[in-house]
């Protein structure tokens, strides 16, 4: 997922004086120009925002895919057949409270006997494969062709200007967070001295008077956050969270001297399998992003317990393939074929790069999932690009000739219903993305039985291979290629002009952002699901 740091940064900055670009909300499109469903007045109740994707335009105003719905009126009872979901991405708490009882085990092999028992080249793969190893932190491709100085790549000098276009900006705000982090946390000890008390409250600070320029800073400034609905040790938080992201930016990403890779294999042939192990979990708390997906797909429906899966009769098989960084083209191609080969019906791949020196291997992992009879669905990209025109790997084309049958690729959605509806980082597509679906402010599993909402085209995807999932646990004598038709062609259309890329002057139909022109809609697509035969 694309790393977002300018609202806070704005945020903050405000509250410091040091100034920031426009906050202003973008305009809405005329009201004309919006379907005729009613709007939502009102905000969201704490139960809708964590439910919010799986609610229902037509009912409740809100652009969900009618999850609940699904279940209430369709699904009823019924339990369906078994569907394994491999999840490509980061490691997956597999102990998890809410996904403990959803993770597939392969039964053909002997827990830590050290012996490939089912014979298909992994040891002791119980519940998937870490094609990582012990790594975490990776380069992006593009830093990866510098250090290797592949000079003789045709994109070598647009990897050159983008790292040196990226490690300056990315210096620049680690410059500014570091002048933030300093100014809140001086503020913070100020106001801890003023009240005597380590966990004062906004009342606390608004007692204070005093006729000292810092102090009055300090009041101002906690002020100024709590009116962001942050506290002053939230915002010392997101900001340390923050610093650490960008200084794994500088220090990794796009770092031309670092190497993360572990694994021991020659990253440029394909036959050099066997390599990692079968440690599916996350190396550390932080890598929590395939946890997340995770759970959009499948944690453990009416439980009690932090969120409902869309799916309620999958088994999810763990593939940790996506470092903090760029994942490489071989991890992913084996693992969508490791995929297909151990039995997953439907596979989701939240990740993407603009560069992919062997493309070639995932496009044709990609058709060997078309091939036997496997959905894979995968998110379009963070970058509030037309992946029409600006490349976004995998895909499934070669210069827009679809190779698979069976690819979805998943626009994001926010909650609100209008000219505001499609999520300002999403990428969009009228050839090369498929369908939207909610992806924003997503509420799902997180590391060591905790929850959080996440942002991204990643949340959207296992939200439609949730519902990919859906149709083949209930009608399973339908083939992979007639459940995507199902998915795209059941979505709801709309004919909403909607803002792109967060900048409202960018206005578009949204029928033109995708080749369904539609939102996924699980309630649509078990009706037209059930009248195939």
């Amino acid at each position: 997922m694309k790393f977002n740091y300018k609202h806070l940064l704005c945020l903050l900055a405000t509250a410091l004086f040091l100034g920031c670009g426009s906050t202003a909300d973008i305009i809405s499109t005329p009201i004309e120009n919006i379907d005729t469903s009613p709007l939502k007045v009102m905000g969201l109740t704490e139960s809708e925002k964590k439910n919010w994707g799986h609610l229902d335009l037509e009912k409740d105003t809100i652009p969900g895919m009618a999850v609940d719905r699904a279940y209430a009126d369709i699904i009823k009872g019924k339990k369906g057949k078994k569907v394994i979901v491999a999840v490509i991405d980061s490691g997956i708490d597999i102990d998890h409270e809410d996904l403990d009882d959803v993770i597939w085990t392969n039964k053909k092999e002997v827990p830590n006997n050290g012996k490939d028992d089912d014979k298909n080249g992994y040891v002791d793969d119980i519940h998937g494969w870490n094609f990582l190893g012990d790594t975490y932190d990776e380069q992006l491709e593009y830093v990866r062709m510098l250090a290797n100085n592949e000079t003789s790549n045709p994109r070598y000098a647009e990897a050159q200007k983008l790292r040196e276009e990226e490690y300056n900006k990315w210096s620049g705000v680690k410059t500014q967070y570091d002048q933030i982090a300093q100014a809140v946390n001086n503020a913070h000890e100020t106001l801890k001295k003023q009240t005597g008390k380590d966990d004062y409250t906004i009342e606390d600070v608004n007692k204070i008077s005093s006729q000292d320029q810092s102090v009055q800073q300090a009041v101002q400034i906690a002020n100024n956050v709590n009116a962001n609905g942050l506290s002053m040790i939230d915002a010392l938080e997101e900001i340390r969270s923050l610093q650490e992201q960008i200084n794994e930016r500088l220090n990794y990403n796009l770092n031309i001297n670092f190497s993360g890779r572990k694994t021991s294999d020659d990253i440029n042939d394909l036959s050099d399998t066997g390599y990692g192990n079968g440690n599916v979990k996350p190396v550390k708390k932080s890598e929590a992003h395939g946890t997340h997906v995770a759970g959009i797909i499948a944690a453990e429906r009416n439980n009690g317990k932090g969120a409902n899966g869309v799916a309620n009769n999958v088994e999810i098989m763990a593939l940790r393939t996506v470092p903090n960084g760029d994942e490489y083209d071989k991890d992913v191609a084996l693992a969508i074929r490791y995929a297909v080969d151990n039995g997953a019906k439907v596979i989701n791949g939240s990740f993407g790069k603009s560069f992919s020196p062997h493309s070639a291997w995932v496009r044709d992992a990609i058709k060997y999932a078309s091939d036997n009879d496997v959905v894979f669905v995968h998110a379009a990209g963070n970058d509030s690009n037309n992946v029409d025109v600006e490349p976004n790997f995998p895909d499934d084309n070669v210069d827009f000739v679809e190779i698979s049958k069976t690819y979805i690729r998943v626009g994001s959605l926010t909650q609100k219903y209008g000219s505001k509806m499609v999520s300002d980082f999403s990428n969009y597509g009228k050839k090369n993305v498929d369908i939207f679906a909610p992806g924003s402010a997503i509420f799902s599993t997180m590391p060591e039985d905790e929850y959080d909402f996440n942002d991204g085209t990643s949340m959207a995807a296992p939200g439609v291979a949730g519902i990919a999932a859906l149709i083949r646990s209930q009608y399973p004598k339908l083939s992979a290629a007639q459940v995507k038709q199902v998915i795209l062609d059941s979505g709801l259309p709309l004919t909403t002009k909607v803002v792109v890329g967060g900048d409202a002057s960018n206005v578009k139909p949204f029928a033109d952002l995708s080749k369904s022109g539609k939102i996924a809609n699980a309630y649509n697509a078990l009706i037209m699901a059930s009248k195939i035969k």
